[in-house]
């Protein structure tokens, strides 16, 4: 069976609104530019190879950061798939301009050595990362509180004591079947606007730090669903665990710290835009217009 991520007829139920933080005056805040290009070496953190994966293809090569804090049981299962080779040969199967691009094994039918083909759901995670979360100042319309952790968009909901990661994006994520627990290997990633409405109803489980470009440029699909009647022309070279090859191999990436004096500024100059060109200034945000800057580090 074709686990399909849900597009159509879903009910929005927004949950109760939590007040809005105090606003951080605009006063002083730099440009975004200039906060990214000043932010001190101290304010970036070097992403982890053991947490990272290739996927490399005909356009390029897609880096996805895995997000184990919130859904640990996805992050080793598609690192054990990807290790055993099982995605090498595959394709981007089913792409929607705007939506998704969704990869792995379309016949559901490929022997698997040591992953599973389905995993409990890991919709959302029993902690709040106090002293982590970020959290911004406005209002949203899915969440009573929104923000960033390690690096990643994220909500929470304080009385229930839960978070999730959200539908911004370049959300990398597992898609499934009406069964909750029928995801385990195909995976989709957001390649248009957010798509909120299925936060909490699949398991986002990384984010891609680089390599959108590549996917923007895969073949739309043509049949019901976006499903491609030639899928192998968006062939998977391969995926491999950054970490399990010689550094030499690597895309070396650094990550702007979410919790840091130099993220906090950067929500602020997003919020209010404080460049000289805007007329009109919004002083509002949400989780996924922030963006959260990545860098190749220089090799020697």
């Amino acid at each position: 069976m074709k686990r399909i991520t849900p597009v159509l007829a879903l009910t929005l139920v927004a949950l109760p609104l939590c007040a809005a933080a105090a606003p951080q005056s605009p006063a002083k805040v730099r440009p975004p530019a200039q906060i990214i290009a000043e932010a001190p070496a101290t304010d970036w953190r070097r992403a982890d190879p053991d947490n990272t994966l290739y996927i490399d293809t005909p356009r390029g090569r897609v880096i996805v950061e895995l997000a184990a804090a919130f859904a640990p049981k996805h992050v080793a299962n598609i690192k054990a798939l990807a290790r055993e080779h099982f995605y090498d040969g595959l394709s981007f199967y089913r792409v929607v301009d705007g939506f998704v691009a969704q990869g792995g094994d379309e016949s559901g039918e490929k022997p698997i050595e040591h992953g599973a083909r389905a995993l409990p759901a890991e919709f959302t995670h029993k902690q709040l990362f106090d002293g982590t979360f970020t959290p911004l100042p406005d209002r949203d319309g899915y969440a009573p509180q929104t923000g960033f952790v390690h690096g990643f968009p994220a909500a929470r909901d304080p009385n229930a004591g839960i978070s999730w990661l959200t539908h911004c994006p370049a959300a990398f994520a597992m898609a499934r079947e009406l069964d909750v627990d029928s995801g385990g290997t195909e995976f989709y990633i957001v390649i248009g606007n957010a798509q909120r409405y299925l936060d909490r109803n699949t398991t986002v489980f990384g984010r891609v730090l680089d390599g959108m470009a590549a996917l923007q440029k895969l073949q739309r699909g043509n049949e019901a669903m976006g499903m491609l009647k030639h899928p192998e022309e968006n062939q998977i070279t391969r995926i491999q665990v950054a970490g399990d090859l010689p550094a030499e191999e690597r895309t070396p990436l650094e990550v702007l710290k979410t919790d840091s004096d130099s993220f906090k500024e950067l929500i602020a100059a997003r919020r209010h835009r404080p460049e000289s060109w805007f007329v009109a200034r919004p002083d509002y945000i949400d989780v996924c217009s922030v963006g959260v800057p990545t860098r190749q580090i220089p090799t020697e």
